[in-house]
């Protein structure tokens, strides 16, 4: 640091330049300044220099802050590891129906107020109708159901449809059928134990435990494999105990898959022999094919 005082009597040089660096981490900053009577002065270099060291600081802080958010470590992979995990992460394109207040006004109004939460889902409907129902790709004539010496603990059942079924017509089958399996198998078809589709629904319901814990199980023993030729098919069930409600379930869903999606001509509960089915036909080529349940 150079320090002239004017009191002093000294023989400057010819004017000089000072060239300040640019690199803000290589040299301090220093400062010239002319001492007088009246008060020393800043030479314009010094703000400069100061200026340029702040700016290069802000922007070295700066990228600093920008790979830490990004997470980029130095083999300029990310690194996921240490990202920050954000609680709404994949929730863009999928809705929160577990916090939707619409649902939860409907259905806190269920009990308390029947018709009016009755109201509100039919307004609901009537709003979003084109979203909620879909060409129906089915039959408009009613499923025919038969029985023919049916058993429940060794028997067939007969499907005949309207048109061979597509791959995706199979696949709903199966899945009906499988749902339909798993929750017989389970107990859920009891029909000794039916208290709330029984109560009156001008009250509040309740359920007895004790009651429910009381009455005789029922199960479904084992299904076969859906077997298909052509318009028709056949699967084989042991459902053991003779339990009515089984039957209704099955029935109530498929009316609604002939109507919906598949149309489906007759239902045939029983019998070891149907139409034109062949016991020994099981080349693809001819449209037969197994499908596990």
């Amino acid at each position: 640091m150079y320090i002239v005082h004017s009191c002093a009597s000294v023989q400057l040089p010819g004017p000089r330049f000072f060239t300040v660096s640019r690199q803000s981490n290589c040299f301090a900053p220093f400062s010239v300044s002319v001492g007088s009577c009246a008060g020393a002065k800043t030479s314009p270099c010094i703000v400069k220099a100061s200026r340029r060291q702040r700016l290069n600081t802000q922007s070295l802080n700066t990228e600093i802050e920008e790979a830490a958010d990004e997470g980029v470590g130095e083999d300029g992979d990310e690194d996921d590891e240490f990202l920050p995990r954000s609680g709404f992460r994949g929730r863009e394109e999928e809705m929160d129906y577990d916090r939707n207040p619409e649902f939860a006004e409907i259905l806190g109004s269920c009990l308390d107020d029947p018709q009016k939460a009755r109201s509100k889902m039919e307004e609901r409907l009537r709003r979003k109708r084109n979203k909620i129902l879909h060409t129906k790709t089915g039959s408009a004539l009613p499923m025919k159901v038969t029985f023919n010496k049916f058993d429940f603990s060794n028997t067939y059942i007969w499907f005949e449809f309207y048109n061979t079924p597509l791959a995706k017509d199979i696949s709903l089958i199966c899945d009906a059928l499988r749902s339909w399996h798993i929750v017989g198998r389970l107990g859920g078809c009891n029909s000794l134990n039916m208290q709330l589709s029984q109560s009156p629904f001008d009250k509040r319901p309740s359920y007895d435990a004790i009651q429910g814990a009381n009455v005789n199980p029922t199960t479904f023993y084992n299904i076969g494999d859906l077997e298909i030729q052509d318009n028709l098919a056949r699967i084989w069930v042991d459902i053991g105990t003779s339990e009515p409600l089984l039957l209704d379930i099955l029935i109530n869903a498929l009316t609604q898959i002939s109507s919906d999606y598949v149309g489906i001509k007759q239902l045939v509960f029983g019998g070891d022999e149907f139409e034109n089915w062949k016991e020994n036909l099981t080349s693809e080529d001819a449209g037969c094919s197994v499908h596990k349940i």
